[in-house]
């Protein structure tokens, strides 16, 4: 992708404008910032009208600046270090409207996932959680809480669910040891991709075992040891990692399980509420109600 962009403007610059080649220019020395620009900031970076930046990425034969600026986000996916995230943020979001920024940047993400994960993908997952023997949930580092979050309802869900949360080699192997051909292991990360997850999904498909990916891109490691992917954006240029949409995506996951295993579900639960009711685990109302 990065040498499909950058091609492209070598192969377009005797043609362009003095206006356009400081924009393809500014590009080539700086797409790590460029990648998270709107049109007019881009602009005004290079000292061209928003309008110049628009006919730049028509120009070099992109379909409009999104386009344009979606290739140059996939450039850089997953090599951004937390240093140059905290050098964006002030590209791509105001100190004036922080709170709106980040949701809207947030509500982009979940109609981008919505476009982007294949619907046959996550019905065959669900399928293959739901007929495991066993499950087994990997990640690390900021993906733990999304991690966290599946496991706690699975293990309601399932009597068979292992969440491993290691980056010890040693660890990942004495923990996936047992996996076979008749269990599942969901692997998630996003960028920066955590090469522990891709080894752990290696292991487990060379154990023959079924293997979920939640991940942003079809460019991510994650997606070559993969029975089934499962894409969520994530690409927000802050040291936190945006996981709204991955979240969503694991609440379509839960919903999908309960629904499948319906009266197994009603049963679990009818006897966990007595047991919460017996030791008082939820604060009751003036009234005696939860």
């Amino acid at each position: 992708m990065s040498e499909h962009l950058l091609s492209r403007i070598e192969s377009m610059m005797p043609k362009l404008s003095k206006g356009q080649k400081a924009i393809a220019n500014y590009i080539e020395n700086h797409y790590d910032k460029a990648a998270f620009m709107t049109a007019a900031r881009l602009g005004e970076a290079v000292g061209v009208s928003e309008s110049t930046v628009v006919r730049f990425a028509v120009e070099i034969g992109y379909d409009g600046y999104p386009k344009m600026q979606y290739a140059i986000q996939e450039m850089i996916r997953g090599k951004l270090t937390s240093v140059q995230r905290i050098d964006i943020i002030e590209n791509t979001i105001s100190p004036d409207s922080v709170l709106d920024d980040v949701l809207n940047h947030d509500i982009e993400k979940i109609r981008r996932t919505l476009d982007e994960t294949s619907r046959e993908d996550f019905k065959s997952a669900v399928n293959a959680i739901i007929n495991a023997d066993k499950i087994y949930i990997f990640a690390v580092r900021s993906a733990y809480a999304i991690a966290s979050f599946l496991g706690y309802y699975f293990e309601l869900i399932f009597s068979n669910v292992k969440v491993v949360n290691t980056t010890s080699k040693t660890q990942i192997y004495e923990n996936l040891f047992r996996i076979g051909k008749n269990d599942v292991i969901i692997g998630i990360s996003f960028p920066r991709y955590s090469a522990s997850a891709v080894q752990a999904m290696r292991f487990a498909k060379d154990r023959g075992a079924s293997v979920i990916a939640l991940t942003d891109s079809l460019n991510s490691p994650l997606v070559a040891p993969a029975d089934h992917v499962l894409l969520a954006r994530s690409d927000m240029a802050s040291i936190a990692d945006s996981l709204v949409a991955p979240l969503s995506v694991v609440n379509a996951l839960i919903v999908a399980t309960v629904i499948a295993k319906k009266q197994d579900v009603i049963k679990t639960f009818q006897q966990l509420e007595e047991v919460w009711d017996e030791y008082e685990i939820y604060q009751k109302n003036e009234e005696g109600e939860k």
